[in-house]
């Protein structure tokens, strides 16, 4: 081999490794393409509203789960990165929409686009990492993670998030991306939509203003899916739509609980959710931890405040992880908060409550040319997506992940020239 050919090679390896570049690679080109479109709040039950005609077209077209159980908290962000990575939380290291790092020295929110995009918070492979490394072109129109340069690997498009966008928009960018040529074009692609979320929170799950946001998402569905079937590709595409949680109502008749009329916080940080709230401390202190607990459970009959080691084994906590030094949890329809005035922003609709109660399961249905018609599969947790996309995609997993690497994918037919 000349000089020239390893010069060539050597700078394409050193390409491959970093992302693709914005150009696929040629052993890529020929591989399928994924859509992953998450509904922010959306609820395992909201297709039997019969306000969904395309995502229930989508179901019969392919498979779709009775529901999908978070992981806890039953938060955004940490569930959309268990759909991404495979991985709990105390793995991938979201352990909240808002948290601070382990020695509570900088603090990451949902809020605060300098922590979203810094990618040393995130921790596991996400999709859309493993394809750019594999010389996959990625894009993305929103989903959490995708604004950082996770492992020092951007997403060849991605947008900073602003819900002023209309749906409408974001898919009309996913059909141009599709629309591209093969070299340049995209085969790993997110889109997300808050419609349904805010809704519910402003109104109540229940409400008018929720059933026409889901009416309304499902038209961004009925347009991605024209335009999906309008392309020469749209045999090679497949479509999987997710939500990261349910969504039920808070009792309107039960007055919050205030952690502040029973327990001493001077000093701690609380973050407050509603159904779920998380007591930091600035170090270790035990002694101090397990009299809050005490305090709270002495006074309150609608929840139960847990140190890290006395929670459920299924939420996967860890002290390890850095989750807070007090879980403040919810019965289903009450809340808790650190203080009155934090109580005066509780809404209609909420989630957070442990994944064990129903309303705060989601939704999962996928389409595409290796899965059968018409399937529905019991229950599947969050984590267990991440290997059916990558199935999907044709590419190894090559990192830890907590879920089954066989279940879902199970699901799949084989290659067409496969044995």
């Amino acid at each position: 081999m000349n000089y020239l050919c390893c010069l060539f090679l050597f700078i394409c390896t050193a390409a491959h490794a970093a992302g693709s570049g914005g150009v696929n690679a040629p052993d890529q080109r020929d591989k399928p393409y994924l859509i992953l479109v998450s509904i922010d709040g959306f609820r395992w039950d909201y297709p039997g509203l019969q306000v969904t005609p395309t995502l229930e077209r989508i179901a019969a077209n392919g498979v779709q789960a009775e529901e999908m159980i978070p992981v806890f908290p039953t938060l955004t962000f940490p569930n959309h990165y268990s759909i991404a990575t495979g991985l709990y939380p105390a793995h991938h290291g979201l352990i909240g929409n808002r948290f601070p790092n382990k020695d509570r020295t900088k603090f990451y929110s949902l809020y605060d686009p300098e922590s979203v995009q810094d990618g040393s918070w995130y921790r596991g492979e996400p999709v859309w990492v493993a394809a750019e490394k594999s010389g996959m072109v990625t894009a993305a129109y929103f989903f959490v993670g995708t604004e950082a340069a996770i492992d020092d690997v951007p997403l060849t498009w991605w947008n900073a998030y602003d819900q002023k966008i209309p749906g409408q928009g974001r898919v009309e960018q996913v059909l141009d991306w599709l629309k591209l040529e093969a070299s340049r074009r995209p085969h790993f692609i997110t889109l997300y939509f808050e419609d349904v979320d805010v809704a519910a929170h402003e109104s109540g799950p229940g409400s008018p203003q929720a059933i026409a946001s889901i009416q309304r998402v499902d038209g961004y569905l009925d347009q991605l899916m024209s335009g999906i079937n309008e392309l020469p590709i749209a045999d090679d595409v497949y479509v999987v739509v997710v939500s990261d949680h349910g969504q039920s109502a808070v009792n309107p008749d039960a007055a919050p609980f205030i952690i502040s009329t029973v327990a001493d916080l001077d000093g701690l940080t609380v973050v407050d959710h509603g159904p779920v709230a998380f007591i930091y401390f600035p170090g270790p202190d035990p002694v101090r931890a397990e009299k809050i607990r005490d305090a709270i459970n002495g006074s309150w009959e609608h929840g139960r405040a847990m140190l890290p080691t006395g929670t459920p084994a299924n939420w996967k906590v860890s002290e390890a992880a850095g989750f807070a030094d007090v879980i403040v949890q919810a019965d289903p329809g009450f809340t808790v908060y650190s203080s009155l005035s934090r109580a005066g922003h509780s809404s209609a609709g909420n989630h957070g409550w442990a994944p064990g109660f129903r309303d705060m399961h989601g939704v999962f249905v996928a389409s595409g040319p290796r899965l059968p018609r018409g399937l529905q599969i019991p229950p599947i947790k969050v984590i267990d997506i991440y290997p059916l996309l990558m199935e999907m995609l044709e590419l190894p997993i090559t990192t830890d992940i907590d879920s089954d690497p066989d279940l879902l994918p199970g699901l799949l037919q084989p290659r067409q020239g496969s044995e």
